[in-house]
């Protein structure tokens, strides 16, 4: 991606100026961000999606007592009816399950991959919506078929709704209003109160059309949470370790009258551990980049089609791309993929650092693999994390 070309997707704006301008500072607006935009999976297509395993789902309600809130997987029979308003499905992670929703995605990589996370995609019906309420994330609202009216503001009180199964803010302030049609799209930074509700709308065939909104995320990782996934996973590098353990000693420890007080060496002894821990930054950057490529816990990849020790020796024939469920990313001395983390230099890591970067890589580019990298992509291959391009011809070296 040429970072600063202008692009339609933010209003004329480089990719390089929106985040210098935008990017975790104030919303941007932009008409027609993509013109004649279409929905990539129709409403019985994303309902059949929430109904199955490994997919996030809800289905969120209001009614006149009140909100409800269900969660998937959610069979269609279970979803009120079409004439009934005040009603949304969302369903997270689209881009784990559809190549269009996942080649859609890939637009918005002018952000690292470490801060992208999904592409969720709700359906409501006339007055539907999840309320006023303020993500931590930054998040770009595609509107993809009907129409959504949004109101935002800096809400300076955050006070919630009691007893609401969802995040609900009670008095909500609003600043602006906008009415998104299809292919616009409105971004908002983190902490910007908003709230959208699906109005009604009528297309070129005088038929109702469906809302759909479009909810490009970004991840962002809590420093607590973090300090505890980077802490556990450098014990882990620590246990690895083919020396002898580190063990407490206290030979010069006098008896005590209060033995349930915690002793000061013990204190100090892991005070040092965990500074031990964090002395080499190799190691830290290690278990930050295995953390930032976990798949979530709903993630599931499937068995390969086509045997890799046949499509390796056809290399010269077929590249490889990246499945749409895998993580995958680098450091100065490291390749990682979905939570494991390789050493790599040389002409091999410059290979999987663009592998990483395109998320595939041509008959042409995969040549240049070692043997050495043609078996790691092979073990990558066998777990399901990367395929073969069944239908490419071979290059042309001439």
């Amino acid at each position: 991606m040429d970072i600063n070309q202008s692009l339609a997707l933010l209003a004329g704006l480089s990719p390089a100026q929106f985040m210098r301008q935008y990017w975790q500072k104030k919303p941007l607006l932009v008409r027609q961000a993509i013109p004649g935009f279409q929905p990539l999976l129709s409403r019985s297509a994303l309902c059949k999606l929430a109904a199955r395993e490994h997919v996030e789902s809800r289905l969120i309600v209001q009614q006149a007592k009140g909100w409800r809130m269900k969660q998937g997987p959610i069979p269609p029979r279970s979803l009120p009816p079409l004439s009934q308003p005040g009603w949304t499905l969302l369903v997270q992670g689209v881009d784990l399950h559809d190549a269009s929703a996942h080649a859609l995605l890939q637009r918005f990589r002018f952000a690292p991959d470490a801060r992208l996370d999904d592409l969720m995609i709700s359906f409501a019906t006339t007055g539907g919506g999840v309320g006023p309420h303020f993500d931590s994330y930054d998040v770009f609202l595609l509107q993809a078929s009907g129409r959504r009216r949004w109101r935002i503001g800096q809400q300076k009180d955050l006070t919630l709704q009691p007893g609401v199964p969802l995040k609900i803010l009670q008095n909500f302030e609003p600043e602006q209003e906008f009415l998104l049609e299809a292919g616009d799209m409105l971004y908002l930074p983190p902490g910007y109160a908003h709230d959208g509700v699906a109005e009604a709308a009528v297309g070129g065939d005088r038929n109702a059309t469906d809302c759909m909104t479009y909810s490009i995320g970004f991840r962002v990782p809590i420093r607590n949470e973090l300090a505890a996934e980077l802490l556990h996973r450098l014990a882990e590098f620590s246990e690895d370790d083919v020396r002898l353990p580190r063990l407490y000693r206290d030979p010069g420890q006098p008896a005590t009258a209060t033995p349930a007080a915690l002793p000061a060496g013990l204190v100090s002894f892991a005070r040092q551990a965990v500074l031990d821990a964090l002395k080499d930054p190799r190691d830290l950057g290690c278990a930050l980049g295995e953390c930032m490529t976990e798949p979530k816990s709903s993630v599931v990849f499937d068995e390969p089609q086509v045997d890799w020790d046949s499509g390796a020796a056809k290399a010269s024939q077929a590249g490889i791309h990246l499945d749409a469920r895998t993580r995958m990313m680098y450091d100065g001395a490291h390749v990682f993929i979905n939570g494991e983390s390789y050493r790599a230099k040389g002409a091999d890591a410059s290979l999987m650092q663009q592998l990483a970067n395109q998320r595939s890589l041509s008959a042409r580019e995969l040549r240049k693999a070692s043997v050495a990298a043609l078996a790691l992509l092979g073990d990558w291959h066998d777990a399901g994390w990367l395929r073969q391009e069944q239908n490419e011809r071979p290059d042309n070296d001439n």
